[in-house]
């Protein structure tokens, strides 16, 4: 009991791969076919951003047991998040066969119609469920994400509120609250609100994005801070891909040149890899790094990356322009270097001059 105990600590503490190593542990003690272990273990997965491997989890678990409704709440907040609109579907059929009047039920319903768009309805069967449970967590919450899609911050602002008043240590509740307090311009409120969400989920790329972001909106007295948020965000992973062009735009409204480049450099290096090319902010980095080359004078990377340029609507124009100066500079410089072979060829002892400048260091060890 001890370990359950403490595995359920875990969790409620964000202390995610702790949690998940003590319910491994128990199913390998005996427990491999609870299906209470095994709906934790999901849970353990979603919070760790592993979001494939959870569904796969909760997938598991309705083979094992098809008529447990428990969690399933957390399942359907999966299958919205990754856009499975029949498993989604098939879910909620299910779930209201089992028992239309739990409160999980009322949640998965509510999922579903605003997977659709239907957000009246959504807000109707989340009201449902806090009917059947005042407490409810889950639907407090996702009664605020309805209202923030219907564009109504004031109600949205109250559901996220009763969330924070029936658990504190709910981050998406304060995550929500920053958010519309963003929407309504509030830099302060919203920052308030985004450290709070850190606070409970320290290693989240998105709080930190978030908070850099506020920090941002305050200028320069907190750009340092914000450059911080955004490389840690980087750091311990970066979910929406975000932090690294941002902590590069940052770069460069500092004139922090190099630093700029760099982030510039890292970030278009990873877009490569993973095959995107149809990104707005990578023509914006091409365009960038072309510009900070040529104002270097390393004509061959500028003209590389100023060739990237054309591929994009926004930076068309300027690269085009900016090869037809890279072309102009190289002209200059083999006119140039044309120019001071002739003057060495025509006056015989300015070749042992020119050749002077390119001697390597004299041996000046002494030999007795």
């Amino acid at each position: 009991m001890k370990k359950f105990f403490l595995a359920h600590t875990c969790l409620e503490l964000q202390l995610n791969e702790e949690s998940l190593k003590l319910y491994t542990e128990l199913q390998l003690q005996g427990f491999g076919k609870s299906s209470y272990i095994k709906a934790q273990i999901a849970i353990c997965l979603q919070n760790l951003q592993e979001v494939d491997q959870a569904v796969e989890a909760f997938m598991q678990l309705q083979k094992t047991d098809p008529y447990q409704l428990d969690n399933m709440d957390t399942y359907s907040n999966l299958l919205y998040v990754k856009d499975m609109r029949v498993e989604l579907s098939h879910l909620a059929h299910r779930a209201c066969n089992i028992d239309k009047y739990r409160v999980e039920t009322c949640c998965v319903i509510g999922n579903y119609y605003s997977l659709r768009s239907q957000h009246e309805k959504a807000v109707l069967w989340f009201q449902r469920a806090l009917k059947l449970n005042p407490n409810y967590l889950s639907a407090w919450t996702l009664i605020g994400h309805e209202y923030m899609e219907m564009k109504n911050t004031q109600a949205a602002i109250q559901a996220y509120r009763h969330a924070i008043e029936v658990n504190r240590r709910d981050y998406r509740a304060w995550y929500g609250l920053g958010q519309t307090y963003e929407i309504l311009k509030m830099p302060f409120y919203c920052l308030y609100y985004y450290r709070e969400a850190q606070k409970l989920r320290p290693n989240d790329s998105r709080m930190l994005v978030a908070l850099g972001e506020s920090y941002e909106k305050l200028e320069k007295p907190r750009l340092q801070e914000a450059k911080k948020c955004y490389w840690k965000a980087y750091s311990v992973g970066d979910v929406e891909g975000l932090a690294l062009i941002k902590l590069a735009r940052l770069y460069e409204k500092l004139a922090e040149d190099d630093h700029a480049r760099a982030a510039y450099t890292e970030y278009t290096n990873e877009a490569e890899a993973m095959g995107l090319t149809d990104r707005e902010e990578q023509s914006q980095a091409y365009r960038y790094l072309a510009n900070y080359h040529f104002r270097s004078k390393q004509y061959d990377v500028a003209h590389k990356f100023a060739q990237k340029c054309t591929d994009y609507p926004e930076t068309r124009e300027e690269g085009k322009a900016l090869l037809k100066d890279i072309a102009s500079r190289r002209c200059e410089a083999d006119a140039a270097s044309t120019n001071e072979g002739s003057r060495i060829a025509d006056f015989p002892g300015m070749e042992v001059m020119a050749t002077a400048d390119r001697l390597s260091p004299m041996n000046l060890t002494f030999t007795p």
